[in-house]
């Protein structure tokens, strides 16, 4: 198990590193959505290649991000009943969400992706805008972000049998509301104190 853990270490740190890194890409969408906006009411002119730029940055940061998401457990969840059951539970229900949700999922999408990906780029499909972007390199954005998810995907498994043997710690124990709330006032007034 612990070369399993080294595994789940490892594509944790790599997700982290892109998650933090595509965050940039959040403010290179705002300047380019700025600066044509500028440039559309200053110069009465504009480009459609600098709107699906746009599109592409934000697209690119959503799905690069979504595996960083995963592995900080801030992905969408319905806590109703989440939060009324046990901890043990609660491992089962992720443990059995990621294997027969997740995976198959995101194993599909890399299925079918790949082919998709391939063909865009040997045509070298562009954009039917005038003016457009290609398109190849969006749905390449769309590939990777499935990979990462995938491989995100076998890391929280990983330590969702790990944490159910005992062998680490919950890196993300549930809190209800109430108790989150909590957690982050006491955090801020050690901050505000520092």
């Amino acid at each position: 198990m612990q070369g399993l853990l080294g595994l789940s270490a490892l594509i944790d740190r790599f997700n982290v590193i892109v998650g933090k890194a595509v965050g940039w890409l959040i403010l290179i969408a705002i300047l380019v959505s700025a600066g044509n906006a500028v440039v559309r009411k200053v110069f009465s002119t504009s480009s459609n290649a600098w709107l699906e730029l746009q599109w592409y940055l934000f697209g690119a940061a959503f799905m690069l991000a979504a595996a960083y998401t995963l592995k900080q457990n801030e992905h969408v969840r319905i806590d109703v009943l989440y939060g009324r059951v046990s901890d043990r539970t609660r491992q089962w229900i992720d443990l059995l969400g990621h294997l027969f949700f997740l995976m198959p999922f995101a194993l599909l999408m890399v299925y079918y992706l790949v082919p998709y990906v391939a063909s865009s780029f040997r045509s070298g499909e562009v954009s039917t805008n005038s003016g457009g972007l290609i398109i190849w390199p969006a749905k390449a954005i769309l590939l990777v972000g499935f990979i990462l998810l995938t491989l995100q995907g076998i890391s929280e498994i990983i330590k969702k049998i790990a944490i159910m043997r005992g062998l680490i710690e919950d890196p993300h124990p549930f809190h209800n509301a109430k108790e989150q709330a909590e957690l982050e006032a006491q955090a801020l007034l050690e901050e505000v104190r520092k």
